[in-house]
């Protein structure tokens, strides 16, 4: 006896059978109810969906002879005939091998004899998109106005490639994707019909990897029905498909949230030392930190991620590690990276790169990379583990001095420090009309002072001391420029352009009605600094301080 596939032997034969698509078999079982069947029809959607077996279904359903429930009875003579392809008042064309203006012309000559059994005669065109233009153009009269007799029902993948005049012909029907619940229900039907004992986790595990596609599902279960013996578990599903268990996945995002790079390289030699599909392994990955964003934005994630409990509770004691920014550049990543992959003689490099980028952002020059440093940096400041300049002297001064009994020979260099001001006053004019110039060599010796300096704007300048305004919400900004490092790196590239020594202070919006206060303040505290170094450079002896 021939074996047949369980896709073939599970089709669809009543409308009740097609699985996830109720919005369209019920609006064809009304239309056949009433008597307004349309002339031609499109029926669109990925791969898998039911877009034939719902044709098929309606074939035979206006051709029975004894509708039961407006679905056909599949044992009149009509039905068992066009089932068996001996009833040919339903055509089956498939576009992509008879797509040419010929084909089409001998369809538009046939079009007119009217049906054998049947009340209809009815041409279901598979993968309609593939026609030539020439073909797309013979077809629309007859399209248009077909016999009374005739149905056309136009399948394709792809509806964005077809012609708008013909789309204007058609009813159109958008098959979804069905759903994971659903397939798993279905599958787990056939096996118990088959007496074949399968696991839940690895039925799941099956149509997670079906995109949504039943009939993807079916040939998956069919491969696993022939690899397993004594039953489907989890662990056959995942030597059946190359992919990886849902325990390596989390090891693997806990080693990258926690930037171990050695861990994550690791966990990728045993991946390809296991001999997994990289390609298939990359869109689990990317499934999973898609399921940890969920975690972040939806509290009741049940319906939208389909892992068993426990595995939603670690998810989300995953994404409470995790922040958005980091999931989203991941993502981003690991897409480009799973595009590139499929014409790289080389994947396995491409995946450690990109792993490697995930684990340490100061690794990856992206707009994204350079946030998620800004982010971590914010934490550490929250939780005081970034100390100031400021703090570390203090308590560098606070350590008590050891005085040593040994003469001294020889007199350590002290660096020297920036030259005082000049006591010009720097105009403010000349500073906003070089302040692009200036933000482009910054960026161009140091981004990450660039990133917290651009939302600044200057406002006024006191003497030699210019006051930086930074609007609400940047107040990490306005500690970063303002502070070391980055504020002594940005007052020597104004000193080299303005050609002024030149001190900067950062200030928030709402302190702006004390700038003339603050940069009076500031003054005061550069000369005051300026004067204490001149003493310890020359000696409080030789240093006579004149008061104007």
């Amino acid at each position: 006896m021939t074996y047949i596939a369980l896709y073939r032997k599970w089709r669809p034969r009543t409308f009740e059978d097609v699985i996830g698509q109720e919005h369209i078999t019920q609006t064809l079982k009304n239309q056949i109810k009433n008597n307004n069947i349309a002339h031609a029809y499109l029926f669109c959607g990925t791969r898998g969906t039911g877009k034939t077996s719902t044709a098929k279904i309606f074939a035979r359903a206006v051709n029975c002879a004894n509708p039961v429930d407006l679905n056909p009875c599949n044992q009149c003579d009509t039905c068992t005939g066009i089932q068996q392809e001996t009833v040919m008042d339903v055509i089956e064309i498939d576009a992509a091998s008879n797509n040419g203006v010929d084909d089409i012309r001998e369809l538009r000559e046939n079009v007119k004899y009217p049906p054998t059994k049947g009340k209809y005669k009815v041409y279901i065109i598979d993968e309609v998109h593939m026609l030539s233009t020439g073909a797309f153009n013979a077809l629309l009269k007859t399209l248009e106005e077909p016999p009374h007799f005739v149905i056309f029902i136009l399948a394709t993948t792809e509806p964005h490639k077809i012609p708008a005049t013909i789309l204007s012909r058609c009813q159109r029907f958008d098959f979804k994707r069905v759903k994971e619940e659903e397939m798993v229900k279905l599958l787990a039907d056939i096996c118990e019909k088959t007496g074949i004992q399968a696991e839940s986790s690895a039925l799941r595990l099956i149509t997670r990897n079906a995109d949504g596609a039943m009939r993807d599902a079916l040939s998956l279960l069919d491969q696993c029905i022939a690899y397993c013996v004594d039953g489907i578990t989890y662990d056959d599903v995942i030597g059946v498909l190359g992919t990886v268990s849902d325990e390596f996945i989390f090891s693997l995002v806990n080693a990258v949230i926690e930037g171990n790079s050695r861990e994550a390289m690791e966990n990728i030699e045993a991946l390809i030392g296991a001999g997994k599909d990289i390609q298939q392994f990359i869109k689990d990955l990317i499934r999973h930190y898609r399921n940890l964003l969920m975690t972040k934005a939806s509290q009741n994630v049940e319906g939208i991620i389909n892992l068993s409990r426990e595995n939603i509770e670690r998810l989300k004691e995953q994404g409470e590690k995790t922040d958005t920014s980091a999931a989203i550049r991941a993502i981003h990543i690991l897409s480009e990276v799973e595009v590139n992959a499929k014409w790289s003689s080389q994947p396995r490099i491409l995946l450690e790169v990109a792993v490697l980028k995930l684990c340490q952002p100061m690794l990856d020059p992206s707009i994204d990379g350079l946030l998620e440093r800004i982010a971590a940096l914010e934490k550490k400041l929250q939780h005081g583990f970034v100390r100031s300049e400021v703090e570390k002297r203090a308590e560098e001064e606070e350590k008590p001095i050891e005085i040593s009994t040994k003469k001294v020979e020889e007199k350590q260099p002290q660096p020297m420090p920036r030259p005082p001001a000049s006591g010009k006053s720097i105009s403010l004019e000349k500073i906003e009309k070089l302040w692009s110039d200036i933000l482009k060599e910054i960026k161009k010796r140091k981004i990450s002072a660039h990133a917290v300096l651009m939302e600044g704007k200057p406002a006024t300048v006191d003497r030699n001391t210019l006051l930086i305004v930074f609007k609400e919400g940047f107040g990490f900004h306005k500690e970063a420029a303002g502070n070391s490092p980055n504020k002594e790196f940005i007052e020597g590239v104004l000193e080299e352009i303005l050609g002024e020594t030149v001190y900067i202070k950062c200030i928030m919006e709402d302190e702006a009605p004390q700038l003339s206060e603050a940069g009076k303040e500031i003054s005061i505290a550069e000369e005051d600094l300026e004067v204490q170094k001149i003493i310890e450079i020359f000696g409080e002896d030789l240093v006579e301080i004149i008061e104007e």
